[in-house]
């Protein structure tokens, strides 16, 4: 996997942005019962973007507040709260710190850890820019799509139960996708 130096990006401009929470999403999906797939949200989330004048210079910190989890099944949302899942009282956020951000092949890639229960790993968002431009309200703004995937037992989520058909309740990979937008911060 070779890398290389971005010299310029249409639109971009370095400085501090802001997720647009109204306009920004933080979904999950996950395996279930071996057929299909369970997609949630985490609806309260923050998220601050700091861009340098080259590309590959930005930082992100971003966080999601587990009791807002929502997979439009309550009894489920609640299980998902307690220890047998996250935890939310003890770990009551999940958070993302960059560490770097590559540009491979003409694809970004944004490296960081994520702390999930209290567990630090690493992960690798693959990001696609929508691009930058200004809102009706005179914002500058960014929009891009952001995915990766973690194993969730790596983080202490191994709750689980073997089906009667065979396999298991819940799959091992959660695939996380944002949906940002951000206002450059005046």
């Amino acid at each position: 996997m070779s890398e290389t130096t971005v010299t310029s990006i249409p639109g971009f401009k370095a400085g501090s942005w802001t997720i647009d929470k109204t306009h920004s999403s933080v979904s999950f999906s996950i395996r279930h019962i071996v057929i299909s797939k369970v997609k949630g949200t985490f609806e309260d989330f923050d998220a601050t973007f700091v861009t340098g004048e080259n590309p590959l210079e930005t930082s992100v910190t971003a966080s999601a507040k587990v009791v807002s989890i929502n997979t439009n099944e309550p009894s489920r949302d609640g299980h998902l709260r307690t220890g047998e899942f996250f935890d939310a009282e003890t770990y009551p956020t999940i958070d993302f710190v960059s560490t770097g951000v590559r540009e491979v092949k003409g694809e970004y890639l944004v490296d960081g850890n994520i702390t999930i229960k209290g567990v630090t790993k690493p992960a690798t968002f693959e990001l696609e820019f929508g691009g930058f431009g200004g809102d009706p309200y005179g914002n500058y703004k960014f929009g891009a799509t952001a995915k990766t995937e973690v194993n969730r037992e790596d983080f202490g989520l191994t709750y689980n139960a073997a089906l009667e058909t065979g396999g298991m309740l819940l799959g091992d990979k959660v695939t996380i996708t944002l949906e940002l937008q951000a206002a450059l911060n005046a």
